[in-house]
């Protein structure tokens, strides 16, 4: 399939766009490169530098004929959204209209979006499955879950079929080490740990450890990115074989503590990471975990790579290949 990738040049997106390679899909990927990176493309792609909140550039880019597109093109920081919710307004939600449009009008029919699990709020049972409440805490999570109903419309109206996968915490990096690109000013605990494992920061902070968890510290759910980038190209072709739509969760069912993620580093790297336990984060929950069933049952979709050891060992890779 002809797939244009929106957001390809950025850190989940370069592994989608690797992923989609390696099962014979034709690439192209468009990116403002504010957050993505040069060093993310591959030669073989082409790429289009373009903005979702220009019209024109995305009916350009549409124009040349694609079978099916990815959007990674949003922002994501949850706290940010509650701060400048004007911003994630603007580029989630009329950026995502302007794509949804410019598609419909080119006849681009099937469309994988990067939804998050951040479209749940507060998990009023663990493990989080699809049918849970979704009741968003912060404005990111209020606009992935607007996109989903944009797209549930655009499905009903102009029959583009979607696929909305919904995860938590993207982490690691591209197990045979081409894709190194790091993040630009990292918010999640692992880059954080990596940055205190090269000596980028002094240490890490950990916001609460009197939780009612294992150890006292927040339980979070992360998956491997290559993993991730596996599962948006399965969800691609479940969309185009069945020609119906599809909302699931990509979780790793069991969580890992802020804690144990902190000793796994330490063990890895060898450092002795600084962290200083400080008072917890208001809104922070103690738990938070997705079940995988229906990904499993739908797409054959089993995590290789989300084991804490690989999470870190890919991740510090990366951090040593760019000092």
């Amino acid at each position: 399939m002809k797939v244009l990738v929106f957001g390809g040049a950025g850190y989940i997106g370069s592994h989608v766009v690797k992923e989609l390679m390696k099962s014979g899909h034709k690439v192209t990927v468009f990116d403002n490169l504010s957050s993505g990176l040069k060093q993310n493309l591959f030669r073989e792609n082409a790429f289009i530098k373009g903005d979702i909140l220009k019209i024109k550039q995305i009916e350009k880019a549409f124009s040349k004929g694609f079978d099916a597109f990815i959007h990674l093109a949003a922002f994501k920081a949850a706290g940010e959204s509650m701060i400048n919710p004007e911003k994630y307004s603007i580029n989630n939600i009329s950026g995502t209209i302007n794509i949804l449009n410019a598609a419909s009008k080119y006849g681009c029919k099937y469309m994988v979006f990067s939804s998050s699990a951040a479209v749940y709020g507060e998990p009023k049972k663990l493990p989080i499955d699809e049918n849970h409440p979704k009741e968003p805490e912060n404005y990111y999570g209020f606009t992935k879950l607007e996109i989903e109903r944009f797209m549930a419309w655009y499905d009903k109206l102009r029959g583009m079929k979607f696929a909305s996968l919904r995860y938590f915490n993207a982490a690691g990096y591209d197990p045979e080490g081409v894709i190194t690109g790091l993040e630009k000013n990292p918010a999640n605990l692992l880059p954080v740990i990596m940055e205190a494992a090269v000596g980028m920061r002094k240490g890490i902070q950990i916001f609460g450890n009197d939780y009612d968890t294992r150890d006292g510290t927040c339980i979070r759910d992360y998956v491997h990115v290559t993993d991730l980038a596996d599962a948006h190209v399965k969800a691609l072709e479940y969309i185009s074989k069945n020609n119906e739509s599809l909302i699931v969760n990509l979780g790793s069912e069991t969580g890992v503590t802020v804690t144990e993620m902190l000793e796994a580093a330490r063990n890895i790297t060898g450092k002795n990471i600084e962290a200083k336990y400080v008072g917890r984060r208001a809104g922070d929950p103690a738990c938070l975990y997705a079940t995988s069933k229906l990904s499993h049952e739908k797409l054959g979709w089993f995590p290789k790579y989300s084991d804490v050891n690989t999470l870190i060992k890919t991740s510090y890779d990366a951090y040593l290949k760019n000092q």
